[in-house]
């Protein structure tokens, strides 16, 4: 079945010039594709050591502008592609909007262009693991799931691919949803805690960025809101002045909601369209943790009109988690190793602590968001005997706990052991010396990887080999 929609895309993008910001993961099978419709591209980065992807570039009939000017003379194209990491709001892409430019990203092209149902994830914490639950649900079921957005696969160069029956399935950060305006059929927001700070101008414009997911849907559509969060509940606020509303369902741990998914007696249960339903005991689900029965409460929320509590049912009581986020490296000498490197924000850390009933010790510390660590502090002297620091962050964490016990007039005597390295292999061997039998040994950063590492994966593959060696 055609794609009238790609169809008329690939007409009108045919010989124009198109400017692509940021020479990434996703833009490079971007770039292969627009070549192969007949646009005339001009790639740009202001990293110039990108020799391995240039080498793939170099074979293609592309411009290549490299270096601190590579936003110069933008204004001269029709289209403007940009990677998430690019701000949309900077003098030179402002000015080539205001001449006629059309900027966009992969990512909402495919928002835009895809024939089938779009699932769209945001959040502050928790995108990945309900992303990758909402696509599980689907696949059990028996839908031809696409993955993307912040995980998966690049989608924009896959739209032959993809058929009206299908289901698209995106996580989708702020950056991604700063300049989005096409709809998503089914939109997630999981929470919204102060993140990425160090990118947004403020707070407010991170909560507004992530606005964008609902903004352009319709009455027909969905939005699914966690009714524990007070930031995620205040956009019902937004939904009161839009035109078009979508339809509201709500997910919890701690409350009963009208429409939707939530805890209650030791059980998952949905309430949907007034009919309710248990799905698991949550003695059965195989996922750590509070934090992640809010993310199959969101996850199943999203998609119980197209899934049954069989499907639900069967992922949760067999998934045992993403990479990443809060995986069991190895138990050696009765000390259990968790990697939790996707923690990077405090609140994703103390959803971790939450996790555990015992102390335990902690790695923490890396790149600096610009995000305040107070409200992490009471979690560290209430879960963690042993604080081991390293990165940008290590002394805000420290002063973090220091004011948290002056606060509480904690007892000097009864404060974590707090040191600090400079690798993290010096914070393993450090947490091997330290721990003991039936110990828990948790990497869980409260930070961004970026002044060590390329990202939290990396960050935590470096984490498992250093833990595999002992």
């Amino acid at each position: 079945m055609e794609n009238i929609k790609l169809d008329k895309f690939k007409k009108d993008i045919k010989g124009k010039r198109v400017a692509v910001i940021g020479i990434g993961i996703s833009n490079l099978p971007a770039i292969e594709y627009l070549v192969s419709l007949g646009a005339k591209i001009s790639a740009r980065d202001k990293n110039v050591k990108l020799l391995e992807k240039l080498n793939k570039l170099k074979e293609l009939d592309i411009d290549l502008v490299l270096g601190d000017d590579y936003l110069e003379g933008i204004e001269k194209y029709d289209y403007i592609f940009r990677s998430p990491g690019v701000k949309p709001f900077t003098y030179e892409i402002e000015k080539a909007v205001e001449t006629g430019a059309i900027l966009t990203s992969e990512v909402e092209k495919v928002i835009e262009l895809a024939p089938c149902k779009i699932i769209g994830i945001t959040g502050s914490d928790g995108k990945t693991t309900t992303t990758t639950l909402i696509s599980k649900f689907l696949e059990q079921a028996g839908y031809k799931v696409w993955l993307g957005g912040n995980i998966g696969t690049p989608l924009f160069s896959k739209l032959d691919e993809i058929k009206k029956e299908d289901v698209v399935v995106l996580e989708l950060s702020s950056f991604q949803l700063m300049t989005l305006s096409s709809n998503i059929d089914i939109a997630v927001i999981t929470n919204i805690s102060p993140n990425h700070l160090d990118y947004h101008t403020n707070y407010n414009e991170y909560i507004m960025a992530k606005s964008n997911i609902f903004k352009s849907q319709k009455k027909e559509d969905v939005l699914v809101l966690n009714k524990d969060n007070d930031i995620t509940y205040k956009y019902l606020e937004i939904i009161e002045k839009m035109k078009e509303k979508p339809k509201i369902r709500g997910f919890s741990i701690e409350d009963k909601v009208l429409n939707g998914v939530y805890l209650k007696d030791n059980y998952i249960v949905s309430n949907i369209n007034g009919k309710i339903e248990r799905i698991c005991d949550i003695s059965k689900i195989k996922l750590v943790g509070m934090h992640n029965l809010a993310n199959i409460c969101a996850a199943s929320s999203a998609v119980y009109s197209l899934v049954n509590k069989e499907d639900i049912k069967e992922v949760i009581t067999t998934f045992s988690g993403v990479e990443h986020r809060m995986e069991l490296i190895k138990e050696k000498n009765g000390v259990k190793w968790y990697n939790d490197s996707i923690g990077t924000s405090p609140t994703r850390t103390i959803a971790g602590l939450k996790s555990f009933k015992q102390k335990i010790i902690l790695i923490a510390g890396g790149y600096d968001k610009n995000i305040p660590y107070e409200p992490l502090a009471p979690y560290i002297l209430d879960k963690v005997k042993c604080l081991i620091l390293i990165g940008k962050t290590a002394t805000k964490i420290r002063n973090a706990v220091l004011l948290e016990q002056k606060k509480q007039k904690v007892d000097l005597s009864n404060l974590p052991e707090m040191v600090e390295f400079n690798t993290l292999e010096e914070c393993v061997n450090y947490a091997n010396k330290v721990a003991k039998e039936n110990d828990i040994v948790v990497m869980s950063p409260a930070s961004a990887s970026f002044d060590m590492y390329k990202n939290f994966e990396e960050r935590g593959n470096h984490f498992k080999k250093l833990v595999n060696k002992i």
